[in-house]
């Protein structure tokens, strides 16, 4: 299956040489798209110059910071218009760990769509808060009360589709930007009859630069899940 690993960026240029030569360390045959938003810091000009000895590396530049959604919904696009099969979701900051790319990758080829999970049978966050925790294992399980669907991990960012997923949930509907994103394309993928499965993931906190997690994200999440529900 052709796959692609798309990864947004901004202002990562301490973290997207190294995230570019870790994926493709894993020799699991993938492309990799960065999706720049003009960052300030040069993140784009610096895959520009890594494209001229690396063919499967791609960029697609935006003219402004639009957000983590609008910037994977770019991502996906571009991917099925170049003829990709399989699409997966990254970050550029090593939070995702790319030992665990293969086994994703993996899980979705055989279902309809992967979800790293930090809340199954291997599954664990390393260097993380107590509020932080807090935050994300309750999201997951207020999500999961509400939206009726025995997924664990709601609301993580390191998952996997097949094209038809995102075809069929049709992405021009998604309203969600920020945190609660991750949580509308489950949703949406499986109201729509698709058959998600979850991969055991480790999930580290950063290790350059600042966490774009805040409070008006979570927020988001908390009243956008109920007009998923009721929409």
């Amino acid at each position: 299956m052709k796959t692609l690993v798309i990864v947004p960026t901004y202002n990562e240029k301490e973290n997207v040489q190294t995230i570019v030569a870790a994926i493709l360390a894993q020799n699991l045959g993938v492309d990799i798209l960065v999706v720049d938003d003009n960052s300030p810091d040069g993140t784009g000009s610096i895959v520009r110059e890594m494209q001229k000895n690396i063919p499967q590396l791609h960029l697609l530049s935006r003219p402004g910071k639009q957000g983590l959604g609008k910037a994977y919904i770019a991502g996906f696009r571009w991917g099925m218009d170049h003829g990709f099969e399989g699409l997966v979701e990254m970050d550029a900051d090593f939070s995702h760990r790319p030992e665990d790319l293969g086994p994703l990758i993996k899980t979705m080829q055989a279902n309809d769509f992967a979800v790293g999970s930090r809340y199954i049978d291997g599954g664990r966050t390393v260097n993380w808060g107590i509020m932080r925790k807090i935050i994300s294992r309750g999201g997951g399980i207020y999500s999961r009360l509400i939206l009726g669907f025995p997924l664990n991990d709601w609301t993580g960012g390191f998952n996997a589709w097949k094209k038809e997923v995102l075809q069929g949930i049709d992405l021009s509907t998604v309203e969600s930007n920020g945190y609660s994103f991750q949580i509308e394309l489950k949703y949406k993928a499986l109201k729509k009859g698709f058959k998600g499965a979850e991969s055991p993931i480790v999930f580290e906190d950063r290790r350059v630069g600042q966490s774009k997690m805040s409070m008006k994200i979570v927020i988001e999440a908390f009243y956008r899940v109920w007009l998923m529900r009721f929409k």
